[in-house]
């Protein structure tokens, strides 16, 4: 299901839906063409009537109207204005279970803003970091952080169709940004997340380290020439690698900083990289699941990559991680487990992904925390990185467009460029910046 197709949800962003934002803005003119159009389209569909009457009442209920020949009063009366611009954040602020007075309240719509233009610049800064001119935020939208005056701007026939859209955009994004936030609060996401790091430097990694201490090591990886699939990889530790030669064609260095677990009277190294999904990647996760509640959509919060040797450790590894979740007290159980470390084919829904992918996923549910855990060989992982077809950054290029996320956030008509034609141009960007670099 794509974000742009006749299933989508967010039926106010469609630019070939009832609230598209046209070239022109006429109030006096009720019998237009546009307008018929319009009715048209809602005697053929009463579902998207309703999704029309649902979007159009959330706005004049926001703006405090009846109807949408009181916008340009409203427009023109800055004091007026201003009055519905309170009201209209304390309206906000019990939606999104918001406490606090007007200051905390405007504090927090304010935050989700920011949370808005962050999702476009997490696109501007690596995925369509070679359009970034194209998509970068007009000034006037940037600046702005009210949302009622965002609201008119969309209706306001002085500004360009580009900066009416991205009013629109950025009052749908922020509306993201809320429901995600409201969310971390409902699940006290951020302390989960302090009591997982407690816990991996409490029972997972090896005493004998101090919290934080890390073992530089480096993969020196060959690569097939076809596909570059890894086909044999050293590890070294810093003092081999300044000896070694100029790599070839087809060879790549892989930093990794790695911990230690203590398993059976061994010490095994593993990297490990945490994460918490920031907002910004969460709005970006809805749009491509074409969802707008989080519970639903974000599943992966709280997440740990693991590298190791080979299987025997990566097994090593996980019965290390249900034993010393006993040590801390909570039973540790793993849900959605897939694994493909020896050769099966990856199963996934997920738009984008490749069947060649080769991981040990699953999600571990502990002490009230539930942490998606993909674990690696060495192997596995460079091709994680490195492989033609699989490769993360193809895979980041290859969801956002393909679940039609991109022709959502930067329709042709307003930011003229041919999404098909950027997808491939981005994968053999990415794929040359692989291939090329040592």
């Amino acid at each position: 299901m794509s974000v742009v197709d006749n299933k989508s949800i967010f039926i106010a962003m469609k630019q070939d839906g009832p609230f598209s934002v046209r070239d022109q803005i006429a109030f006096e003119h009720s019998f237009c063409r546009h307008n018929r159009l319009w009715a048209k389209a809602f005697q053929q569909d009463r579902q998207l009537a309703s999704k029309y009457r649902a979007v159009r009442d959330q706005m004049f209920d926001l703006l405090q109207i009846e109807r949408f020949d009181e916008i340009p009063a409203l427009i023109q009366n800055p004091t007026l204005r201003e009055q519905r611009s309170q009201r209209a954040y304390q309206l906000l602020g019990n939606l999104f279970g918001v406490s606090g007075g007007l200051p905390e309240i405007q504090a927090r719509i304010h935050e989700y803003m920011n949370t808005a233009d962050a999702a476009i610049a997490h696109l501007k800064g690596k995925v369509l970091a070679n359009y970034s001119s194209h998509i970068e935020i007009s000034n006037e939208i940037e600046t702005s952080k009210n949302p009622v005056d965002l609201l008119l701007i969309i209706f306001d026939d002085r500004y360009h169709k580009k900066i009416r859209f991205e009013a629109k955009r950025k009052l749908v994004l922020m509306g993201l940004a809320g429901s995600i936030d409201q969310r971390e609060r409902e699940t006290d996401i951020e302390n989960k997340f302090s009591s997982f790091l407690n816990f991996l430097n409490q029972y997972m990694w090896s005493p004998q380290l101090k919290i934080g201490e890390l073992d530089i090591a480096y993969l020196h990886s060959h690569h097939d020439a076809l596909d570059f699939s890894c086909t044999l990889v050293d590890v070294l530790d810093a003092d081999t690698t300044r000896q070694l030669p100029k790599l070839g064609d087809h060879e790549k260095l892989t930093l990794v900083k790695r911990r230690l677990f203590h398993d059976h009277g061994q010490e095994i190294p593993v990297y490990v990289t945490v994460r918490k999904k920031d907002s910004a990647a969460k709005v970006l996760k809805l749009l491509r699941k074409n969802e707008k509640n989080p519970a639903v959509a974000v599943d992966d919060e709280l997440g740990l990559m693991a590298v190791l040797d080979n299987i025997s450790h990566v097994k090593r590894f996980v019965r290390h991680l249900t034993r010393a979740a006993v040590r801390a007290g909570s039973i540790m159980l793993l849900e959605d487990i897939s694994d493909t470390l020896a050769g099966n084919k990856y199963s996934t829904t997920s738009v984008g992904s490749s069947s060649n992918t080769q991981m040990l996923k699953f999600f571990a549910r502990m002490g009230g925390m539930r942490v998606e855990f993909i674990i690696h060989t060495n192997q596995s992982y460079l091709n994680y990185r490195y492989q033609r077809g699989t490769s993360h950054d193809e895979y980041e290029v290859r969801r956002l467009f393909d679940s039609g996320v991109m022709d959502f956030l930067f329709p042709d008509d307003i930011y003229h460029l041919d999404m098909t034609q950027v997808r491939e141009k981005q994968i053999q960007r990415f794929r040359k910046v692989i291939e090329q670099q040592g």
